[in-house]
């Protein structure tokens, strides 16, 4: 293994299996944030004297400070009071209903199936509000609230909504999380675990697939054989699949384990990270994702899933 110095494109760091890596802290240095020891003594001492206090309920009175709410229950309220007079493309607002796709109801709509407030609407480029009445074929739809869903995917299991082999999908594992109609934002293969979003925002789901928004994905995976760093430099500076060059933005060993690799990539190619592998000669036994658009698994036992916090979706619309 190389020192840091002679890691090129690959910034000289090592992976966890969470995707975190060893990058180096600076400006926080012992001197500067005291001795632990002290540190700890305050902290404890702190910790049993709010502790030893006694909870008691008062009642606001007039000039008080207003209660402090958590960011959940924040987002919760933004959710049920979203401006009704916000305005957005009749095509968006089809979609965010769960009807189908934002592509499938433009063809809707210049079929005529559309009608908005009693009018029949076939012009793709309408805007609407959520006061407005929207219905397809009679029937009215319901603006959804957004849901994202974080599920650690485990093996065996099929990323689609629905499987005609009659497979485990992931909307068996998380298919009673909520009522809106919830799609996968991408694919991991069959056998591939690790990191899965599960949404029904579109316009989100489009930002984080698309390959030119280079959202950064990381893998861990376990080889059948020792791979050598020579081979390693040639991933980093690119190879030659049959569908076209493909390199990754980073990739190192495991910790000391020459068959364990973790590999940084932006590509949304199918089987990627596989293939890379086996154009050199290597069978990926495992592979897990790490980190996806600045999510990662951590706290998430495999097959298990939660709801985002709102800090990790503003993490996930601005990584």
């Amino acid at each position: 293994m190389r020192n840091e110095s002679t890691n090129r494109n690959r910034g000289g760091r090592k992976f966890d299996k969470n995707g975190s890596s060893d990058r180096r802290r600076t400006g926080d240095s012992q001197e500067s944030r005291g001795p632990r020891n002290d540190r700890n003594k305050s902290f404890d001492k702190k910790r049993t004297s709010d502790s030893q206090k006694p909870r008691e309920f008062t009642a606001r009175k007039e000039g008080d400070k207003k209660p402090v709410y958590s960011k959940k229950k924040q987002l919760e309220y933004k959710l049920r009071n979203m401006s009704s007079e916000e305005e957005m493309r009749l095509n968006r607002y089809i979609a965010n209903s769960g009807f189908c796709s934002r592509r499938e109801a433009d063809k809707v709509i210049s079929e005529g199936r559309v009608t908005v407030n009693g009018e029949k609407c076939d012009a793709v480029g309408t805007k609407v509000s959520y006061k407005d009445n929207v219905c397809v074929d009679g029937k009215e739809l319901n603006p959804e609230k957004k849901v994202y869903i974080l599920l650690n995917k485990p093996k065996n299991c099929v990323t689609t909504s629905n499987d005609p082999q009659g497979r485990k999908t992931v909307m068996d594992i998380v298919g009673n999380a909520c009522s809106e109609r919830i799609f996968p934002v991408g694919r991991l293969d069959r056998m591939t675990t690790g990191v899965l979003l599960l949404t029904n925002d579109g316009d989100l789901t489009k930002k984080l697939t698309h390959p030119s928004y280079k959202k950064k994905k990381i893998y861990h995976a376990v080889l059948d054989k020792k791979i050598t760093q020579e081979e390693l430099d040639r991933i980093a500076n690119g190879i030659e699949l049959e569908d076209g060059p493909i390199k990754s933005d980073q990739i190192e060993f495991v910790g000391n384990k020459q068959d364990e690799v973790g590999i940084e990539i932006h590509s949304g190619k199918n089987r990627i990270v596989r293939r890379i592998f086996e154009h050199l000669g290597y069978e990926v036994v495992k592979l897990d994702r790490v980190f996806f658009g600045g999510l990662t698994k951590k706290n998430l036992p495999r097959g298990k899933w939660r709801f985002l916090a709102e800090e990790e979706l503003r993490i996930l619309k601005t990584y």
